[in-house]
């Protein structure tokens, strides 16, 4: 099976929403469990508001103790998402254009194109099979995969029936007549 293989899996990033749980070694009062709040921060003792959205649990907890260092020796920390309510929508894959039905479906490890073309019903009469087109964002960019839909439908050609990874999108364009 083809991989687009420009980029791994990104380590999940905390999102608004999330429950963390922030503990601080031989701190207990400084521990606390807390959601990320709509505008992306956690409240804590002595240091105030942290941002914590957009960050790994592993960059957080280096965050904290720097911010820490003026209250506490060799602080500690470790954060530990125990509700990651937000991975709903980080972690979803999209087809949308001439399908049968345009979904936002979770992502599941080993999807394939042609499995997101199928849990969508399929493509309509009116599809451009071959001009489809997977979108992923890779650091910063979003690069552009061309799918050969009626070459991976209807000859069994698995060429562009790619890997897909969280957050891709797929486009059926329709033709023109």
């Amino acid at each position: 099976m083809p991989t687009v293989s420009d980029a791994p899996v990104e380590d999940y990033l905390i999102g608004v929403g999330d429950s963390l749980h922030v503990n601080v070694w031989r701190n207990p009062e400084l521990s606390l469990s807390v959601p990320v709040r709509p505008d992306g921060k956690i409240s804590m003792p002595l240091v105030g508001d942290i941002q914590a959205a957009d960050r790994t649990a592993t960059a957080l907890s280096r965050y904290i103790e720097t911010r820490l260092n003026d209250y506490v020796r060799s602080p500690q920390v470790t954060v530990i998402i125990s509700n990651p309510d937000s991975v709903d929508f980080q972690r979803r894959v999209r087809i949308t254009g001439a399908v049968s039905t345009p979904q936002s479906l979770p992502y599941r490890s080993g999807m394939t194109v042609l499995d997101l073309v199928l849990l969508a019903g399929g493509t309509t009469d009116f599809a451009s099979l071959n001009n489809a087109r997977l979108y992923r964002k890779i650091g910063n960019e979003i690069k552009v995969y061309p799918i050969h839909l009626n070459d991976l439908i209807n000859k069994g050609r698995l060429d562009t029936n790619y890997s897909l990874q969280p957050s891709d999108i797929i486009t059926v364009p329709e033709r023109n007549f």
